[in-house]
């Protein structure tokens, strides 16, 4: 639930002060009061109107021992009508006129902002991921993640922007780089990329959600589509993806039937529909290819050598390092653990998957494939050895484990 309100907290904030560095150290304060507080004195009737009065008291504390506090005040004023930020009384409820995790979703992907900076930023500022796990997820040193959101940050706090939706020409602009953070976002709650636990499901609720409200508001967008079905078609499969200790299934080993076929059935007509009627994007062949393995009853049925279509188009459209894994996986799925083993020899001078533990976890599995044991227990180990994630480290140490026997 925390990880839920701190987007919307931050938001209320950031529209009303305007100062978003201050904001975000105002509502981290506010978190930790309520998760040291709650516990023994009870949940409050309006969670998120506690944490915003709490949050906006450490925040004008901090702005009025600054110079410069009441010209700040009085700018914010200016900008946004007074009432609509203020917080009920205790055990009123609010209904917010708009989904203020939205806006603040927007408002880190400006356009002032490069790229990366926009990315960093939000899944820090919307997404709650750590500089860590923000620098893992883009394969860069977390000095670099560190020093874009700080930059970001400034950028922001300088342009007075007021806060609100982007107007309809920067809109189209801004859409790309949400799209690229939520399908990040969701990837980190899918498979965390450390820590104990293999999924960090609310994050991937939150990731689903906010693209929910994304599509409402772009219904006719193809690519927010395929997002949203690659989203769908994937989760789907979490209820089988560990085992009662939380250990790792991988795909081939997952009992099918537990799979969500709810989830399965409108992610594949959000697909279809959006492959029939709009220009082919990325999401949307990375959503057909989820579309396939979840529509084979087992393992074995699986067509990879459409999925080896799909890669051949998506590594076309988008050319990234995991998109050439993938792709080498299939390959070798298709044409036998040579052909893809030939193809990592190429990732392998890659500088962004250096060091990278997929890279040799692919390796060791396609060596395994061909009958190479010693080859492939040495890989296993190295990607056990490079991998913060601690359910994936014994997967792959079981892996390399049985090769040794």
């Amino acid at each position: 639930m925390l990880r839920r309100l701190a987007p919307q907290v931050l938001g209320a904030l950031v529209r009303r002060y305007g100062n978003f560095d201050a904001a975000e150290d105002a509502v981290q304060d506010a978190l930790l009061a309520a998760a040291a507080q709650w516990p023994d004195r009870g949940r409050p009737r309006n969670p998120r109107g506690w944490l915003i009065r709490v949050a906006s008291r450490r925040l004008i504390d901090q702005l009025r021992s600054e110079e410069a506090r009441r010209r700040r005040e009085e700018t914010a004023a200016a900008m946004t009508p007074r009432d609509e930020f203020e917080s009920p009384p205790p055990g009123e409820g609010r209904t917010p006129t708009e989904d203020d995790t939205l806006t603040l979703l927007f408002l880190c992907c400006r356009a002032e902002l490069s790229p990366a900076a926009r990315i960093a930023l939000t899944l820090r500022a919307v997404g709650g991921l750590t500089t860590a796990e923000i620098a893992r997820a883009h394969l860069v040193p977390e000095a670099t993640v560190a020093q874009r959101i700080s930059r970001a940050k400034q950028r922001i706090k300088a342009s007075a922007v007021p806060f609100g939706p982007p107007p309809g020409e920067e809109f189209a602009q801004r859409l790309a780089d949400v799209l690229q953070v939520l399908y990040l976002m969701f990837n980190e709650g899918y498979t965390a990329s450390s820590g104990p636990e293999l999924l960090r499901a609310d994050l991937a609720a939150e990731a689903i959600r906010l693209t929910r409200a994304v599509r409402q508001l772009l219904p006719g967008d193809g690519e927010v589509a395929g997002l949203l079905a690659l989203m769908l078609l994937t989760d789907a499969r979490r209820p089988a993806r560990t085992g009662t200790d939380g250990s790792l299934i991988p795909l081939a080993e997952q009992d099918r039937a537990r799979w969500n076929r709810e989830a399965i059935a409108e992610g594949v007509t959000l697909v279809s529909g959006a492959l029939t009627h709009s220009r082919l994007g990325p999401y949307q062949l990375r959503a057909a290819i989820a579309a396939v393995h979840d529509e084979s009853a087992r393992a074995e049925d699986t067509d990879w050598a459409e999925i080896l279509a799909l890669y051949g188009l998506l590594i076309h459209l988008a050319p990234g390092p995991m998109e050439h894994l993938n792709h080498a996986v299939a390959k070798a799925m298709v044409h036998g653990p040579e052909a893809g083993l030939a193809l990592l020899k190429e990732l392998d001078e890659d500088g962004r998957l250096a060091g990278h533990h997929r890279l040799d976890a692919v390796r060791a599995h396609l060596l395994e494939m061909a009958g190479d044991r010693p080859a492939a227990r040495a890989a296993y180990a190295r990607a056990a050895g490079r991998t913060l994630s601690i359910p994936e480290r014994r997967y792959l140490r079981a892996r390399a484990a049985r090769l040794a026997q």
